[in-house]
């Protein structure tokens, strides 16, 4: 029997005076992938942080269940100790603060693993280095997902953790992801990790707007968001194809038939 692990239950979210999302139903899975597509403005980054429970996002409407656990008025850092981790689009750059500091406040099996995923992760020499300060889209990006492996939560809300990233980064974000999600990696050059995630496999809601992170991390179930409603549900691949030969305008028609 499968385990739920994050319910979205008609969720309204307001940002200022102006609704962002009207009425969200999601259910995620424990070892889940799903991914959010849509366009500019349709509520996607809204939703995560929502998720999040970050300020600036009022909840008019609806619940957030985690874990079995209503979190609709829990305060981010809650949400974080119960095992929820974001990767942002854009992350801001710290000044005087080291990443290797960050990293090891994160760390949840007291640093162990860090020299570790940090060397998976090309990121070995940036660990002195002030976070996100210099850094290129692709390192951005990696320091992300360094945090995240570090903090191993149950549950990661990716936010288009392909934007701004060369091609030979993808690569080696889609590996990092997978393995944080606990699944399947290969030896990198012939060296396998010296120890895997033993916990079970993770879930992620991921927004993509190329759907160039699909060619490197399997997705179970995709969902359409277009002017704050989920129009459409179904293969991510499938509406992948739909999206880059029609345009979403196609996925609304099929919403507006049902």
């Amino acid at each position: 029997m499968k385990e739920k692990l994050l319910e979205i239950k008609n969720l309204h979210v307001k940002v200022g005076e102006k609704e962002i999302l009207k009425g969200i139903n999601i259910e995620i899975n424990r070892g889940e992938v799903h991914t959010l597509f849509g366009p500019n403005g349709s509520g996607k980054t809204t939703l995560l942080s929502a998720i999040m429970g970050f300020d600036g996002y009022e909840i008019t409407e609806g619940r957030i269940i985690f874990l079995g656990r209503d979190i609709t008025d829990l305060p981010p850092y809650e949400r974080a100790r119960l095992g929820i981790g974001i990767s942002f689009q854009k992350p801001p750059p710290v000044n005087g603060v080291k990443l290797r500091q960050l990293i090891e406040i994160c760390a949840k099996d007291d640093g162990r693993l860090i020299y570790e995923y940090a060397r998976e992760l090309n990121l070995l020499e940036h660990l002195e280095r002030e976070v996100n300060v210099g850094f290129s889209g692709g390192e951005v990006k990696r320091s992300e997902l360094l945090q995240l492996l570090v903090q191993s939560p149950h549950m990661v809300l990716l936010d288009e953790p392909e934007s701004g990233v060369d091609l030979e980064n993808i690569a080696l974000i889609g590996r990092a992801i997978n393995l944080l999600l606990g699944r399947k990696v290969e030896p990198k050059n012939g060296r396998p990790m010296k120890e895997v995630l033993k916990e079970k496999r993770k879930s992620a809601l991921i927004i993509t707007h190329t759907g160039h992170i699909l060619d490197y991390v399997d997705s179970d179930y995709g969902h359409v968001l277009l002017d704050g409603r989920i129009v459409c549900r179904g293969n991510p691949r499938e509406i992948l194809y739909t999206i880059k030969e029609h345009g979403y305008n196609e996925c609304y028609k099929c919403f507006q038939r049902v």
